[in-house]
């Protein structure tokens, strides 16, 4: 029995444990309402208070007896055929009425060719790097758009689809992407001056050799990498002309106090803190953010906008009716990333 939307809330049902003793929904902790079903004539019911979202991605947790007490166990909604891969794995999902997947996921797209390459720098490991582009354009001087964990954006966001979508359709000039690895993440991806150094310095210019790049480049990233892609673009290199940072994870002590004890809460929030305190820019960027209405870093990316609008900046901030998640992420980047590499990119012919 799929999830129902029924007035004011989603009832969940789940028909196939009615020995269990108890049975959750597992779904996103911002997410307001109870979890725990009730048993009504042998089916587990929730009644879920809607919530302002487009999409619920969610699983249940049914605890059953076993010979030596209860055991708990995580499972997709077996009445429920909407399934998503996430980086955490497969989830259920439900769609609310007028919810649709991008249409540029159908549309008709220029082949690529991917190129996997190493950067070297002061990271302790290079920086993997695959580099997608459009075939035929080997050797020739392009646009470049930087991807923190490209290929997670690549497989769960489908960030290729998207750019050779744009392209065949003439919405975005022919463009590379160049899709960082993210082989240390925790500490890269956590304003690690050495990974900032090694992308934004020997990067670009390694980068170069073999793809020539024309005009500014483009960095972008989700979460800790939308933090990254905001921390190489506000670096002095002036190469790079715009960022694109989707749910950047932008710490303050005030906001994030249940991400204390991450390990490099007290480096990001330091490094943050410097973006508020900034009052102007000599190179302003570009700047594009989006964001869950409802996802915990919702109030520190309207923080991070309003500091980023007073320095100087072009910014424009959107909040989406979704969560921290890639499939969010995916539906964002129309028309919000295209925005950005127009406004930098222009009609840039490659």
């Amino acid at each position: 029995m799929p999830p129902k939307l029924l007035d004011d809330h989603v009832r969940f049902r789940f028909a196939g444990a009615p020995e269990a003793v108890g049975v959750s929904l597992d779904c996103d902790s911002v997410i307001p309402g109870g979890r725990a079903f009730a048993l009504v004539d042998d089916v587990w019911e929730l009644a879920l208070p809607r919530p302002d979202l487009q999409r619920i991605e969610y699983r249940f947790i049914v605890t059953r007896p076993v010979e030596d007490g209860v055991a708990a166990e995580t499972i997709l909604d077996p009445d429920n055929p909407v399934v998503v891969e996430t980086a955490f794995g497969s989830r259920s999902v439900m769609q609310m009425p007028g919810y649709a997947v991008p249409s540029w996921l159908s549309e008709p797209s220029v082949p690529g060719r991917f190129t996997p390459m190493a950067l070297e720098g002061e990271t302790v490991a290079d920086v993997p790097v695959t580099i997608w582009e459009p075939e035929g354009s080997e050797g020739q001087p392009l646009p470049l758009l930087l991807v923190n964990d490209g290929p997670e954006y690549d497989q769960l966001a489908s960030i290729t689809q998207f750019s050779g979508a744009k392209i065949a359709s003439g919405e975005l000039p022919p463009h590379r992407l160049a899709l960082a690895h993210p082989v240390l993440r925790d500490a890269w991806y956590s304003g690690s001056p050495k990974y900032l150094r090694t992308i934004a310095g020997q990067g670009f210019s390694r980068i170069n050799e073999d793809f020539p790049t024309q005009g500014p480049v483009v960095v972008m990233g989700a979460s800790l990498g939308g933090l990254t892609a905001l921390l190489v673009g506000l670096l002095d290199v002036a190469e790079i002309g715009g960022v694109f940072s989707q749910s950047g994870s932008f710490f303050q002590h005030k906001h994030d106090g249940q991400e204390s004890s991450y390990k490099y809460f007290d480096r990001i929030s330091r490094r943050v803190q410097e973006i508020l305190d900034m009052r102007s820019v000599a190179r302003p960027l570009r700047i594009g953010l989006t964001c869950g209405a409802l996802e915990e870093n919702a109030a520190n990316n309207r923080d991070i906008a309003a500091a980023l609008r007073r320095a100087g900046h072009d910014v424009t901030h959107t909040e989406v009716r979704d969560l921290h998640n890639y499939t969010a992420w995916r539906d964002a980047l129309d028309p919000h990333l295209g925005d950005v590499l127009r406004d930098v990119w222009g009609d840039a012919q490659g």
